[in-house]
């Protein structure tokens, strides 16, 4: 009998090998996305919303769409928004991306150290926001600006929190980009990945407990599904049917890692919904229309305590993870040419098109006023200082907020640490604008 380690018995086997995934298309690579089972608009069936979970699973290998090539609705997703509301949609998104635009120039500028854009990407913190009730608790990853902006989230503030200067109401302790504003139902950004999904089911089992009627609803990457909060949360929003809706947002690429490191080359990521027995729904990011209808429907049977939903937006990172990263790396530059869903703005100024609702010349004029908005804000913004140039948070506030009440050792060394400062700057603050 062969003892541990000895393989001469096993002489005729093949060695093991280890599969180590890879992006099919690399730097100066031609781009041929052909692979990718675009479906046709409107042929997915619609569930009903408080239909059993196992109903929706054959979505999870599906792509719900609703705009079609010829820029109108299809189908039973269609969510038959009225013209003035899809302005609106357009307008947050027009807002976000001249957002993103102002602030990657500022990061280029030294004005912040760091910056994420989400192009490509605004349909599913946008549509997606737009479909939730505004008190509905938003537990949002890194690229969830358009869900605040949405919800009418001033300006200035998000911008003084990215240039950390003296009207950060977060006293410069975030990462730029991370916001938090409890006032608007958005929770604060954390930078470890994944943290928000179990805080999402969390929250929602809780508005349960309680007899609310709030939903939650969280966003994560899809490289995030590989951490384990994002596991744990399935299962206790399985277990507790807890009132929650989890996006999972597949842009193709994490940091430098394509998404097949997280499980995309054998499953959906909708399909992590059939393991753990909850409605799952596949979903077309760049469809700005069936963005909108997935999270509506989610959004319904979770408030009617039919359970949670998870839902993969297929979409494409058109840019950088973020201003620290340089994509041309690690993909083809034809990738965001090639890839074969468009680009959501476009897409929803067609279809407007397509409904006499709009021209070229009001999206031109649209275009123009938000650049004017964020650069108007962004002015005032710079009157509080920027980072590393001008007025920030007092010395002092590295102490607060931590204690309800001071204790007396952190007291002993503020006033220490304010008799150093004293002794080498003089009365001012070191980041006083001299």
């Amino acid at each position: 009998m062969a003892g541990n380690g000895d393989t001469d018995t096993r002489g005729n086997l093949p060695p093991l090998s280890l599969h180590v995934p890879e992006p099919k298309f690399r730097p100066g690579d031609e781009v041929d996305f052909s692979h990718i089972g675009v479906t046709e608009p409107g042929a997915q069936p619609r569930p009903d919303e408080n239909c059993e979970a196992g109903e929706t699973h054959p979505l999870c290998n599906d792509l719900i769409r609703v705009l079609g090539d010829d820029n109108k609705a299809h189908g039973p997703w269609d969510p038959k928004l009225d013209p003035e509301t899809l302005r609106r949609m357009l307008q947050t998104m027009a807002l976000t991306r001249a957002f993103d635009e102002r602030m990657f120039r500022g990061q280029r500028q030294g004005k912040t150290s760091f910056y994420m854009k989400c192009t490509g990407e605004e349909a599913t913190s946008i549509s997606t926001a737009m479909a939730l009730a505004d008190d509905d608790m938003i537990f949002p990853s890194y690229r969830q600006q358009g869900a605040l902006i949405s919800r009418g989230y001033p300006l200035i503030e998000m911008i003084n929190q990215i240039y950390s200067n003296e009207g950060d109401k977060l006293k410069g302790r975030q990462l730029p980009i991370m916001y938090s504003a409890r006032d608007y139902s958005f929770y604060t950004i954390s930078g470890n990945l994944a943290t928000q999904v179990p805080q999402a089911v969390g929250f929602g089992m809780a508005s349960a407990i309680k007899g609310d009627t709030k939903i939650a609803a969280t966003w994560v990457g899809d490289g995030s599904t590989a951490e384990g909060d994002f596991h744990a949360a399935c299962t206790f929003a399985s277990v507790y049917r807890a009132p929650v809706v989890i996006n999972v947002v597949n842009n193709q690429w994490a940091i430098s890692s394509f998404s097949g490191f997280a499980g995309a080359e054998n499953a959906t990521f909708a399909a992590r919904a059939i393991g753990y027995g909850i409605a799952g729904l596949r979903v077309d990011g760049n469809d700005p229309l069936a963005c909108y209808a997935a999270e509506r429907w989610a959004a319904n049977r979770a408030r009617s305590n039919a359970g949670p939903t998870l839902i993969e937006f297929f979409s494409y990172r058109a840019e950088g993870h973020s201003t620290s990263d340089d994509p041309s790396g690690y993909r083809s530059a034809q990738e965001r040419e090639e890839w074969p869903l468009g680009d959501p703005v476009m897409r929803l100024k067609n279809h407007l098109i397509a409904l006499g609702e709009w021209d070229e010349d009001g999206q031109a004029k649209m275009d123009l006023e938000a650049a004017e908005q964020v650069k108007a804000a962004n002015t005032e913004a710079q009157k509080l200082g920027t980072l590393g140039h001008g007025m920030h948070q007092p010395f002092e506030t590295m102490f607060e907020d931590v204690y309800e009440d001071v204790p007396w050792h952190l007291a002993e060394q503020r006033e220490q640490s304010l008799r150093e400062k004293e002794i080498k700057f003089g009365k001012k603050d070191p980041g006083e604008a001299q």
